[in-house]
């Protein structure tokens, strides 16, 4: 399948992944190209063929109307989107004049900005592509997570921005791993980009970012109109691992916590740890969407051929801690000679929710980190 393809040109970071996040989700496997600079946007041009293109006005190394007036001489079609700090009638009627279907000045309402852009893309009725191309392809693609989040909520949040902290937001969403995965890449690619160090916890996400633009980027998550799974066997296998997901944080948690460590690493841990899981079910869903059929035992055999590489893909695509990274795999796997105490904590916690307290492995994995009865586990 010839995926639909969009092109954004915006050196801000943060402004580009926020635009990243509106536009993978106004339809099924859009693939979405970002970059910062003018001379990158007309390489891409030249190489590929694109379904929309959103070009800022002004940028390190000339106009964004530059690359506007190189795409209409070839193609009068395209949408084309402007995104500017400019709001006045002068720059407006300017850029009309090079062909463009759409003025969005900055800062944006995102809500708006879907709406415009949904009517904008024509979406035109493709052949559905084979599975196996689909999650080999969009390994490389921006992948955001399912998410049930509710537009009204987010908005009422908006209303009230002023009042609220980082901390009051990260303890809202402490379980919602579509957002939180999507907070941690913004920010991480941000912080990495700016200090080389990657952000650890939520809270730390948000309060890089700022609380006006991670409710931004949560309307933006919530208003992905692919996130929401309409295939009820992915619907019933997303939720079984979002509630895997949920145990473990929480039994990683109270261990973290019985043991005096900090729990919040832990936790955040846990809720990620079906990262791979959740991506090739969003995978499965726009191919769904988009004509596909699945068959009998396809999309467990999908979950058990790709998820491992969907979830190491996008521990380093979003830049999470090492130390997280290892976390979460130790929810799957450690070695037999493991002998670091926040690795053991990680697996006993995933055995504790799977209801393998009584196995002989998860006993001596809780007397390794000092939980050697009942009584102290529960203490």
């Amino acid at each position: 399948m010839d995926c639909l393809k969009a092109l954004i040109l915006e050196d801000d970071d943060l402004i580009a992944e926020l635009l990243e996040t509106v536009v993978a989700g106004l339809y099924p496997g859009v693939a979405v190209t970002a970059v910062p600079t003018l001379t990158e946007a007309s390489q891409q041009v030249v190489k590929n063929r694109f379904d929309l293109l959103i070009a800022d006005w002004n940028l390190p190394d000339g106009s964004g109307l530059d690359l506007v007036k190189k795409v209409r001489s070839s193609n009068r079609d395209m949408p084309v989107v402007m995104v500017s700090g400019r709001s006045d009638r002068d720059s407006v009627l300017q850029a009309a004049h090079y062909g463009i279907d759409g003025y969005i000045t900055k800062p944006f309402d995102v809500q708006l900005l879907h709406e415009r852009l949904s009517r904008l893309l024509k979406i035109e009725s493709r052949e559905p592509p084979a599975l196996p191309e689909l999650l080999e392809s969009s390994l490389e693609q921006l992948i955001q997570l399912p998410s049930e989040i509710d537009p009204r909520d987010i908005l009422e949040l908006i209303s009230r921005q002023d009042e609220l902290s980082p901390a009051q937001l990260a303890e809202r969403w402490r379980e919602e791993t579509s957002l939180t995965a999507r907070l941690m890449d913004v920010a991480n690619t941000s912080s990495f980009r700016r200090t080389g160090k990657p952000v650890e916890t939520l809270r730390d996400a948000i309060a890089s970012l700022g609380v006006a633009l991670a409710l931004n980027q949560a309307l933006a998550l919530s208003l992905d109109v692919s996130s929401k799974l309409q295939h009820e066997l992915l619907r019933e296998l997303a939720v079984t691992h979002h509630e895997m997901a949920l145990l473990v944080a929480r039994e990683a948690q109270r261990l973290a916590i019985r043991l005096q460590k900090p729990a919040v690493v832990f936790q955040q841990a846990g809720l990620l740890s079906r990262l791979g899981e959740l991506a090739v079910l969003k995978v499965l869903n726009q191919f769904v969407a988009v004509g596909g059929s699945l068959g009998e035992n396809e999309a467990e055999q999908a979950l058990h051929q790709w998820s491992q590489r969907y979830g190491n893909r996008l521990k380093v695509q979003w830049r999470l801690p090492l130390g997280l990274r290892e976390l979460i795999g130790s929810v799957h796997f450690i070695p037999g000679d493991c002998t670091r105490e926040d690795r053991l904590i990680m697996r006993a916690a995933a055995m504790i929710a799977a209801d393998e307290q009584a196995t002989g492995e998860c006993q001596k994995l809780l007397r390794r980190i000092g939980l050697e009865t009942e009584n102290q586990l529960q203490e």
